[in-house]
């Protein structure tokens, strides 16, 4: 988690006011936090959420899935960009041409080593200020379970999910965590033989005569 210093408690017109480059910004609570380029699991487990989402939403017509980089304007200092959100038809309205404004129903998380930290303390507390619905926080390193974020109340409730994931948001989803983490054997075997190719490889000596 990389917080970039600031004067001021930021706002989203500051953020607008920012030069591009090339990197992915958030503010949470008015400061500006760095988000790193995600790796290979990352983005493996994102796809495979993304492409069961979309399936689901538009086979029953229920709403729209968005993803990272799309701005969710939660308030004047509370700017994020989930991995991957979830509006229903009846929320539409907060949908505009350049970003969300207010709580999308579900917010989801891929955890990384550069967005962990924040992703598991200040992105859950903004989420569960600002009303959104359902919050999953996925740890591509923890492939038997997943935390699920819901309402109990005014207040979010954990729940730690394994076999599969359901939501009272999305009657009849069902995606098994197996599917979640799923690696294409293409994919997987060119790993492997990247890692075993790494392995057998001679080191380099130095020669003795060489040494001073």
């Amino acid at each position: 988690m990389t917080v970039v210093e600031t004067s001021h408690k930021l706002t989203y017109e500051d953020y607008l006011n920012f030069p591009d480059d090339g990197n992915r910004y958030e503010i949470i609570d008015g400061e500006l936090y760095l988000n790193p380029s995600p790796n290979m699991k990352h983005q493996l487990v994102l796809m495979n959420i993304l492409r069961a989402l979309d399936r689901y939403v538009r086979k029953n017509r229920c709403g729209e899935i968005f993803f990272a980089p799309f701005d969710v304007v939660l308030s004047k200092h509370n700017v994020v960009q989930p991995d991957v959100l979830y509006i229903s038809n009846e929320r539409m309205e907060i949908i505009t041409a350049a970003n969300v404004q207010g709580a999308p129903d579900m917010a989801i998380e891929v955890l990384s080593d550069g967005t962990r930290k924040k992703d598991e303390t200040k992105k859950r507390r903004a989420y569960e200020r600002f009303g959104v619905s359902e919050y999953w926080m996925i740890d591509p390193l923890e492939e038997d379970s997943v935390r699920i974020f819901r309402f109990k109340g005014k207040k979010y409730e954990r729940r730690i999910v394994g076999g599969k994931i359901t939501s009272p948001l999305l009657p009849g989803f069902s995606l098994p965590l197996r599917d979640v983490f799923a690696m294409r054997p293409s994919l997987a075997a060119a790993l492997r033989l990247r890692m075993e190719a790494k392995s057998t490889r001679p080191r380099s000596r130095v020669s003795p005569d060489r040494v001073h």
